[in-house]
């Protein structure tokens, strides 16, 4: 195969070199892509690198691996094995976060050296990200349903005793000195706070079918922008960032209200009213790639709608955010643990995914969700 100079996305640097016939190619794949020459230069870099590192492919191009890895990074040894013993290694799990980059990014790392291109190596980055998301969803899923259970249990085995609990206080409090009736009123009062926690928990128990219907999903952000900013979160700039050009949602719009809703008060609710700086940010953008199985089906659903609401609060820690979305998980003093467990149970209904990115001053939950088909009805499914 012969080689031909190739520019990358933008001009590189002479003697810059790869396949101008594989560049679209490379340009196409979800994955960072470099190729790697003498001293470690960059020579070539595809546009999810670009996105990853975070640097236009002009400025990688002047840079060489060592530059642009954080100091001591396991990319930088990887390299050197390929170089020093002629083969292709992979290395799973490899955190190459970094200030610039991100804290955290987890890859699986893809290395190998160009046999038509000596002293050239390729090295492709798999972010963990997705497959981890929706191994999680999974769990969040589990948890919903078991949450379900809990619900049709309580609704019959305590909602009935608290009702002749709160009426036989009532009768009680009729016969009662004025000293005494606060007893009485503290039952009435705690089996009402009682009743409104089974009540909400029965929503996790509702297992009839959804209707659909065509939803714009801009019409759901927009409505609750509107309840939110003149309500509780009238004290924070609430931002949009919308593709216009989004399809449809096959789902319940109240429903998807409801979520959203409950995504930005938790938003509102993190930065707090002191703040006079807070903000959170609205932004659809459409991502193809990411599909999901389809239990009891080989059929795969395609999740190309990124939905995200995205705030400047103060951040999750990393040990809750690995249990976020399970039930009666909050840090809120008077919280439940029961908004995210219905956001997730909500989107999962809709045959959607959704994760949170947390860091200080940047806290972000993305839903990705299946689009309406061409006929109208049901999300579009792709062969296995």
């Amino acid at each position: 195969m012969s080689e031909t100079a190739y520019s990358g996305p933008e001009r590189a640097p002479v003697g810059a070199k790869a396949p101008a016939e594989f560049a679209s190619l490379l340009n196409a794949l979800p994955h960072p892509v470099l190729m790697i020459g003498e001293d470690n230069r960059i020579e070539y870099a595809n546009s999810p690198a670009e996105d990853f590192f975070q640097a236009s492919s002009s400025f990688l191009y002047r840079q060489t691996l060592d530059e642009v890895a954080a100091f001591g990074s396991p990319l930088l040894a990887l390299v050197a094995q390929v170089r020093r013993e002629g083969s292709a290694v992979n290395e799973y799990g490899v955190d190459l976060g970094s200030p610039k980059i991100g804290t955290h990014r987890l890859v699986d790392i893809h290395a190998g050296p160009l046999p038509e291109m000596p002293d050239k190596i390729l090295v492709m980055l798999q972010q963990r990200t997705m497959a981890q998301m929706i191994e999680r969803q999974l769990t969040h899923r589990g948890a919903a349903r078991t949450v379900s259970g809990i619900a049709a249990v309580l609704a019959h085995e305590i909602k009935n005793p608290l009702s002749g609990i709160r009426g036989a206080a009532q009768l009680l409090e009729d016969s009662l000195p004025d000293s005494e009736r606060s007893l009485t009123q503290l039952i009435c009062v705690e089996s009402d706070r009682i009743c409104k926690l089974v009540d909400r928990m029965e929503v996790f128990g509702d297992e009839r079918p959804m209707t659909r219907e065509s939803v714009n999903i801009h019409d759901v952000l927009n409505h609750v922008r509107n309840i939110a900013s003149n309500g509780f979160a009238r004290h924070i700039k609430i931002t949009e960032s919308y593709d216009p050009s989004l399809p449809a949602i096959p789902g319940n719009r109240d429903k998807l209200i409801q979520a959203f809703l409950n995504l930005i008060k938790n938003a509102a609710e993190a930065i707090g009213e002191e703040r006079s700086d807070g903000q959170i940010q609205l932004t659809t953008a459409f991502r193809p790639g990411v599909r999901l199985s389809v239990p009891g089906s080989t059929a795969r659903v395609g999740l190309p709608l990124l939905i995200s609401v995205q705030d400047n609060g103060p951040g999750v820690s990393e040990e809750l955010r690995q249990h976020l979305f399970d039930p009666f998980v909050t840090t809120k003093r008077n919280g439940t643990g029961l908004g995210l467990a219905l956001v997730a149970k909500i989107i999962g209904d809709h045959g959607g995914i959704i994760e949170c990115d947390s860091e200080s001053r940047l806290t972000a939950f993305r839903a990705l969700m299946p689009m309406q088909d061409t006929a109208g009805k049901q999300p579009a499914k792709e062969a296995s």
